[in-house]
């Protein structure tokens, strides 16, 4: 199996790593080849797919450590495009992002899942329950949702128990 994924050139070196070491880990871990030009291409088995979502995160703005977590079984990756509009797109990643980045925190800390708002796409990092419960809050938020009434359902949902 053989996978193609863009990567932004600021984001390369994150992806190769020190001397290379990023890049060997991801191979090691989902046992895939990875060759990197103006695309990456990731060869293999099964583990093609899961070294295209860390691939992805890491393009994404995440750490490779973040990114890692991809491997896990339960894990998985979303991302959410943001509005093309210059004045619409600035104004919704201060929404989602909040005051010294506290409404991202919060949504992070509610649902149990990393959050990172690079260029135009949010991007979510874990359970699959627990993504989808992100996702719906950051789609709450760009769409005009009040951060009181966001963090309200979040709240709600983690005193129900459907958040763990």
């Amino acid at each position: 199996m053989i996978k193609k994924v863009g990567v932004p050139k600021e984001r390369t070196g994150v992806l190769i790593g020190k001397n290379g070491a990023t890049k060997r880990e991801i191979e090691a871990r989902t046992k895939t080849h990875i060759e990197i030009d103006d695309e990456v291409t990731i060869e293999g088995g099964l583990g093609v797919l899961d070294a295209e979502n860390i691939a992805k995160a890491i393009a994404r703005g995440f750490t490779p450590e973040h990114a890692m977590q991809l491997v896990e079984e339960d894990k998985t990756l979303c991302i959410i495009n943001l509005p093309k509009n210059k004045k619409s797109l600035s104004r919704t990643r201060a929404r989602i992002i909040g005051k010294q980045g506290k409404s991202r925190k919060n949504i992070e800390r509610l649902t149990g899942s990393d959050i990172v708002v690079y260029g135009r796409t949010v991007s979510i990092i874990g359970t699959y329950e627990n993504v989808e419960y992100a996702r719906e809050a950051v789609e709450k938020l760009i769409k005009g949702s009040k951060h009181s009434n966001v963090f309200r359902y979040l709240e709600g949902l983690h005193a129900r128990g459907k958040i763990h």
